[in-house]
């Protein structure tokens, strides 16, 4: 009796609107280990899904933005907690995937569930914090407020492939955007695994899509869409974040770089409140004083 059986390689999907679609153009890519194995499959992102996850991300933005700051720290802490829940997951998947010792794998996985939990404490405090009430010459109270600029696209660096992810998109999606996020290219399943994570949370749908993928052939659709209000750059790479930029220039999105070593996300640089102010609109309000 042969008692060997063939090994059925995980196709990871992609992660659009709460849901897990396969890649519309059927294309997948193989995810490679540190020393090159073939460990799982991965989507192959098109430019269909990125629309497909710009559409779902506008839709989620207005009951998103429109929770109570409250709410939407107790979601981020319960992704935190569900997080916590499948850290042993994540620890094999990086190390299996990043070649890193399980010691370093867990330093990771514990560093992002704090991260989380440090930015869903900003989500009523950031106003506060850098809202303000202005001296005017008039009768009347003049208030300056941060509001979410909407749908955000976050592209993480290759390494490390968690914990950077999880310090780009909090505090973009904290204030009340929603993200579209080209995790690492070279080790993208801890990323989808995060996804899993974040589809069993209460975190809406729409409001974290995944497109994993090549990021060179996203650039442009990136760069030309009008829906798109923000880019957050971490890529680390000259060419796609030149080209980045001279679409933001064309269209006015916002362009904020994270130049961070990849050292440093597991730092306090990588816990920067004044992040949150690259993919807010501040505001202004003027109200009569009654007599």
């Amino acid at each position: 009796m042969n008692n060997h059986r063939l090994d059925v390689k995980k196709t990871y999907k992609l992660y659009i609107g709460g849901k897990f679609p396969r890649s519309e153009s059927g294309r997948y890519l193989p995810a490679k280990s540190a020393t090159g194995g073939h460990l799982d499959n991965f989507a192959h992102a098109s430019r269909k899904d990125f629309r497909d996850a710009v559409v779902a991300a506008r839709a989620a933005v207005d009951g998103w933005s429109k929770a109570t700051a409250y709410n939407r720290g107790q979601i981020l802490y319960r992704a935190a907690e569900m997080l916590q829940n499948r850290a042993g997951e994540l620890v094999t998947e990086i190390a299996r995937s990043t070649g890193v010792s399980a010691a370093k794998a867990k330093r990771e996985v514990t560093l992002a569930i704090d991260r989380l939990v440090y930015y869903a404490g900003w989500t009523d405090k950031y106003q506060q914090i850098f809202g303000s009430v202005n001296p005017v010459a008039t009768s009347h109270f003049d208030f300056t407020t941060p509001e979410p600029t909407g749908v955000v696209v976050v592209l993480a660096p290759d390494e490390p492939s968690l914990v950077a992810l999880v310090s780009l998109v909090a505090p973009v999606i904290l204030s009340g955007n929603a993200a579209i996020v080209m995790p690492s290219e070279k080790f993208p399943l801890p990323a989808v695994t995060f996804a899993e994570i974040l589809a069993t949370s209460d975190l809406p749908g729409g409001v974290v899509n995944i497109l994993t993928g090549k990021r060179a052939e996203l650039v442009p659709h990136i760069t030309g869409h009008l829906d798109v209000n923000a880019v957050v750059d971490s890529a680390g790479n000259v060419e796609l974040s030149a080209k980045l930029q001279s679409g933001t220039a064309i269209n006015l999105k916002r362009y904020a770089k994270r130049p961070l070593a990849p050292a440093d996300w597991f730092t306090a640089k990588a816990e920067d409140p004044y992040w949150i102010l690259d993919t807010v609109e501040f505001k202004t309000a003027w109200h009569p004083i009654g007599l």
